[in-house]
């Protein structure tokens, strides 16, 4: 897909975009939560890496649209490494997103988060510290368990101010934003049927929410520079009053690294996209790429 790109005129225009960078990239982190997800995945905290390896580097560019101008909104980068926590193997998930130059004139965004998970997928540490718009606010989650219960103990600061705490128990497993897309990468879809919803139970910072998704089939997705891929894709959806709402649709390779090569997000004021750049040191070749 060719993405065509104008300067924007408008300062309406430019608020609009540098909210759009806000949305873009929340949602981008949510969405990467979401890939690969297993009808019963709250029935496990622990799974098999399939999926991927120390080292990997993935990058992704954020576009803006609003009434057919597309301007790009900024950068995510998403990398995995082989740690030690305390004296036990485990792997440390970053995941950075940036505003562009323009986009930062208008509305400065650098979102940075960090989650250690075991080597059986369980987390045990989520950290984001998001600057937007002026204002830095960082929440954190420990995770712990015992006895066939899950804890999790979450803290919320807003400049530098006083923190709010929260600790929550459950009999399922919870996730952040990054420890469920380790997991859930390795998660074969199979079984999945059309039209089928997905929920689980994410920690917030402040509370656990349950999200919903909905596996809508199998397609082949075309991206930045024409190039294509075989792709799983899924609907995040919201209701409100009773109704469904699409919030954003995400296209993943349907190969054994699951990985997001394109999210459409459908906003108040326009739309956005994010595109897979680049991908390094991935465990399997990606066999979803369409030739010819």
């Amino acid at each position: 897909m060719k993405i065509r790109k104008r300067r924007l005129k408008t300062p309406r225009l430019i608020q609009n975009a540098g909210q759009a960078i806000k949305s873009c990239c929340v949602s981008f982190f949510l969405l990467l939560t979401l890939i690969g997800m297993s009808p019963d995945i709250h029935a496990q905290c622990e799974s098999q890496n399939d999926a991927f390896q120390s080292g990997e580097h993935v990058m992704y560019d954020l576009y803006f649209n609003w009434k057919f101008i597309w301007t790009k909104a900024g950068l995510a980068s998403l990398t995995t490494n082989s740690i030690h926590y305390g004296s036990k193997p485990a792997y440390r998930v970053n995941l950075l997103a940036f505003g562009s130059k323009t986009a930062d004139f208008f509305f400065k965004m650098r979102d940075t988060l960090t989650c250690i998970i075991g080597d059986r997928m369980q987390p045990y540490y989520f950290r984001k510290g998001a600057e937007e718009g002026g204002k830095y606010t960082v929440d954190e989650v420990s995770f712990s368990y015992r006895n066939g219960m899950s804890y999790a103990k979450q803290k919320r600061i807003k400049n530098n101010g006083k923190p709010k705490l929260s600790s929550v128990e459950d009999s399922r497993c919870m996730y952040d934003m990054l420890s469920i897309l380790a997991q859930a990468r390795s998660f074969d879809p199979t079984d999945y049927k059309v039209g089928q919803h997905i929920k689980f139970q994410m920690a917030t910072g402040l509370k656990i929410e349950e999200q919903t998704l909905i596996y809508r089939g199998k397609q082949i997705t075309e991206v930045q520079n024409d190039a294509k891929y075989r792709t799983l894709v899924f609907s995040l959806v919201e209701y409100k009053k009773g109704k469904e709402k699409e919030v954003i649709t995400f296209y993943i390779t349907d190969d054994k690294n699951h990985l997001p090569v394109r999210l459409d997000l459908f906003l108040n004021f326009g739309s956005a996209k994010a595109f897979l750049k680049s991908v390094r040191n991935n465990k399997h070749p990606l066999t979803s790429i369409v030739t010819g």
